[in-house]
């Protein structure tokens, strides 16, 4: 990393491409987004050193951004890896893509020099990663100075949101100072403190579990949030049975390309999980909703809501990283013209999407039907096991299928992004001969059409049926309901699942005939009671109100 930096030229194989089109990778394609990200990083932090160069008040409130510079050159120089680290860790991505769009917004708040200051903190340390001894100004939120892969530094005291402190390093020792005093001396070695928090790390491996650093949400800085002892534990038990699920999944005896299937993946490719918490401290996790989420300004970093099992919390490994490969792949090739549009349907989503949004759902979504597909052909799980795995891969298969086909027929893609689609549709047709229980495969379709149909009556006005998104979201028990079978089934939705439309076809009639979920399953029940082609017609445009009717 220096002022001049070089910039490596980067190449891709067709065949290694066309690894990532099929929704897998190589190591040589992966090994190509990580340089690409790294370079892009390098490109970013010169955008921000021009703009501070031009306008020097932007950072004035801590000091001259050379300073800062001149020792992050000085890092880079007596320890290489480490500066590299710095730079392509996933929360340095974040910052400054942040930091750069605020930058270009014509209304940029006075408090900008604490997202720019972010520069000083990143110096500081890289100076103690590296045993340079520094004394430099540093940004402060709440009196707190936020080190880059390193930890949460605190000076007690009532501080502004925004301030500036002062970091001594001193032989790897390091001591923080504000207005309200000195923190006590610490090191990297330090346990946990009063004024101290080290970052975690998660074993096997060195992926990073971070709770305190303000830039490991998707855009907007966020206030530290440390975990509990409790959650720390849980998430590392988790985490150490996802890690052997996943290296377990990849190939013992790969190909000369160390071809990795979709679905697959290598964990220690991870940089960064990022805890969300439910801002109720008192909820302990009970009801807490599953989420995840990702962003390509930083590679390799997911936010997740710990999951209740360790095959969930890889599947969800398996999604986002998913995403980061297709975003990667993106800053390279523009894969699609897209105008930006929501109107597209998703699968997994309760709002219409546009085309971006779109392929990023049909790559995760391919990733994460492999994955399940593994689950289902695993000869060591139990029966009840592998038929929940074969409900989700033939559900994932069946809606990531139709979502590559409305991509194929959009008229937008470039010539990259139809080797994309193209290699998605090869691989999930090739994944349509895969035998999946007659009575699981059902149920998988089932849920898909429900989904589908309520979506269509929630977001689809006729007669022109341009999306017109009525709720900005809605429950959907189904998809995951279907997975089972209830032994007694009484509500409209179990006796569906199990297989009697004509019995909740009768329940359903019963119910809000308002209530959108309700029509979708009066819809569905009858055409699977009373197959033809009113059913069908009424399958493919629920929202003419149109209910099929017995013959």
């Amino acid at each position: 990393m220096t002022a001049h930096a070089s910039y490596p030229s980067l190449d891709l194989s067709h065949g290694d491409f066309d690894a990532l089109a099929s929704g897998g990778a190589t190591s040589t394609a992966l090994a190509f987004l990580e340089k690409g990200e790294r370079t892009r990083r390098l490109l970013l932090l010169k955008g921000l050193l021009d703009a501070l160069a031009h306008r020097p008040e932007l950072i004035a409130r801590i000091g001259p951004w050379t300073q800062a510079w001149s020792l992050l050159e000085r890092a880079a120089r007596t320890a290489p890896e480490v500066a590299d680290e710095l730079l392509t860790s996933p929360q340095t991505g974040t910052w400054l893509a942040h930091t750069l769009r605020r930058l270009h917004r014509q209304n940029a708040r006075a408090d900008m020099w604490t997202d720019t200051g972010r520069l000083f903190a990143l110096a500081a340390a890289a100076a103690l990663r590296c045993g340079i001894d520094a004394d430099l100004p540093v940004p402060l939120r709440h009196g707190s100075l936020s080190l880059p892969s390193v930890g949460l530094v605190t000076v007690p005291g009532q501080h502004a949101e925004h301030g500036v402190g002062r970091l001594i390093i001193n032989q790897g020792a390091f001591a923080l100072t504000t207005d309200q005093g000195t923190s006590p001396t610490t090191s990297l070695t330090s346990p946990a403190a009063a004024h101290w928090t080290p970052l975690r790390t998660l074993a096997p491996g060195t992926v990073t579990l971070d709770d305190l650093d303000p830039y490991r949400d998707l855009d907007e800085p966020v206030a530290p949030q440390p975990l509990s002892a409790g959650e720390t534990a849980g998430w590392q038990s988790l985490y150490a049975e996802a890690h052997a699920i996943l290296t377990a999944d990849a190939p013992a005896h790969p190909d000369t390309r160390d071809f990795l299937v979709a679905g697959t993946m290598d964990a220690g490719r991870i940089r960064t999980i990022v805890p969300w918490q439910p801002k109720d401290a008192g909820d302990n996790g009970v009801h807490r909703p599953q989420l995840s989420a990702s962003t390509g300004d930083a590679y390799a970093s997911m936010i997740i809501s710990r999951p209740p099992d360790a095959v969930r919390l890889a599947e969800t490994m398996v999604h986002e990283f998913q995403h980061s490969k297709l975003a990667a792949l993106l800053h390279h090739f523009p894969l699609l013209d897209d105008d930006r549009a929501e109107r597209f349907y998703a699968p997994w989503r309760s709002d219409p999407r546009h085309l971006t949004g779109l392929l990023h759902g049909a790559y995760a979504f391919t990733g994460v039907a492999g994955f399940w597909r593994l689950r289902m052909r695993d000869a060591s799980s139990d029966r009840a096991a592998r038929e929940f795995a074969a409900y989700h891969f033939a559900l994932r298969r069946l809606q990531a299928r139709l979502v590559v086909r409305t991509l194929g027929q959009s008229g937008r893609l470039t010539p990259p992004g139809c080797v994309i689609v193209n290699g998605l549709a090869l691989t999930l047709t090739d994944w349509l001969h895969e035998e999946v229980p007659e009575p699981v495969l059902y149920r998988a379709r089932t849920a898909a059409r429900l989904h589908r149909t309520e979506w269509r009556l929630r977001n689809l006005r006729p007669p022109l049926h341009d999306p017109v998104p009525s709720d900005d979201s809605w429950p959907d028990p189904r998809t995951p309901g279907f997975a089972h079978v209830s032994a007694h089934p009484t509500t409209a939705d179990e006796l569906l699942a199990a297989g009697d439309p004509a019995a909740a076809r009768s329940m359903y009639h019963g119910a809000s005939p308002h209530d959108p979920s309700v029509r979708a399953g009066v819809i569905v029940s009858t055409a699977l009671a009373f197959p033809g082609r009113a059913a069908a017609a009424a399958l493919a445009r629920p929202e003419l109100d149109h209910v099929p009717q017995p013959s």
